[in-house]
């Protein structure tokens, strides 16, 4: 990765965090910790960030209203192959005149370049998904009322009245921050809020998630795992987590890569 782009990783990173660890970091960018070192100190004396005790923090601590979780062009690279080889299987699921449902992510957003030649009736609580369908497909796009959170490309209301209960889709598609057998898991509390409200206008669920989500965790969980009914993921994916899956008798398929298509980060 390229110094340039692990700044841009780094100075995200102390966004989301009152302190971002060296470790947190490293985990981020996959380089070594001296090289993290070395890019706090050149970014703190740049005056972009502060240097701290083990890591580093922002020069103004993030403002009210943001919400947890990493930023969209930061995750938007991670496991780019196999997001693109699940968003792939997810449109197989569409025919054209269906009514969709999109949760913002970035596994979620990779659907778009394969739904450009459908005709579907999308409602998504993503800006970024419903910006690229309405420059490059046929799809009619539907939003929910709400603030856009800029750094997760998201469009989020505390309020029951967004517009959501309006709309009815044959399918929900879900990204997700973690899967275990506890739950479907998320990393903010509004986050939940628009996708319960979301999940209640479809008749499936079908979650997109990379194999590196089965390891992933968060604090706070969205719904019973078992609420899925199908789940599109990678061929990383472990044998206990597939037994898991087809024990709670959810469809489960897994999504091969095309020819050209580059092994990437399994960095969650």
């Amino acid at each position: 990765m390229h110094e340039r782009e692990r700044h841009r990783i780094i100075l995200s990173a102390v966004q989301e965090r009152p302190v971002a660890t060296v470790q947190d970091i490293v985990e981020l960018t996959e380089a070594s910790e001296a090289t993290i070192r070395r890019d706090i100190a050149a970014l703190a004396l740049q005056g972009r960030l502060k240097k701290v005790r083990g890591g580093a923090e922002a020069m103004h601590p993030p403002q009210l209203g943001t919400l947890v979780g990493r930023h969209f062009k930061v995750s938007e690279s991670v496991n780019i192959a196999q997001k693109r080889a699940i968003a792939r299987e997810a449109v197989k699921l569409c025919t054209d005149g269906d009514a969709i449902i999109i949760n913002g992510g970035t596994t979620t957003f990779q659907m778009v370049h394969f739904l450009s030649a459908r005709r579907a009736q999308v409602l998504t609580n993503s800006f970024a998904i419903a910006e690229h369908l309405v420059k490059h497909s046929k799809c009619t796009v539907t939003l929910p009322a709400g603030a856009i959170y800029r750094e997760q490309n998201l469009i989020l209301s505390p309020f029951e009245n967004d517009g959501i209960a309006h709309f009815f889709a044959k399918r929900m598609f879900m990204g997700a921050q973690g899967i275990s057998a506890l739950g479907i898991m998320e990393s903010d509390s509004q986050i939940i809020q628009s996708e319960q409200r979301l999940m209640r206008q479809a008749e499936e669920l079908v979650l997109l998630v990379d194999s590196s989500k089965f390891a992933s965790r968060s604090s706070l969980i969205l719904c019973p795992l078992a609420q899925a009914t199908t789940i599109i993921t990678d061929d990383g994916i472990s044998p206990s987590d597939r037994r898991m899956v087809e024990d709670l008798g959810i469809t489960l398929i897994i999504a091969a890569r095309e020819a050209g298509e580059q092994e990437t980060s399994s960095v969650a």
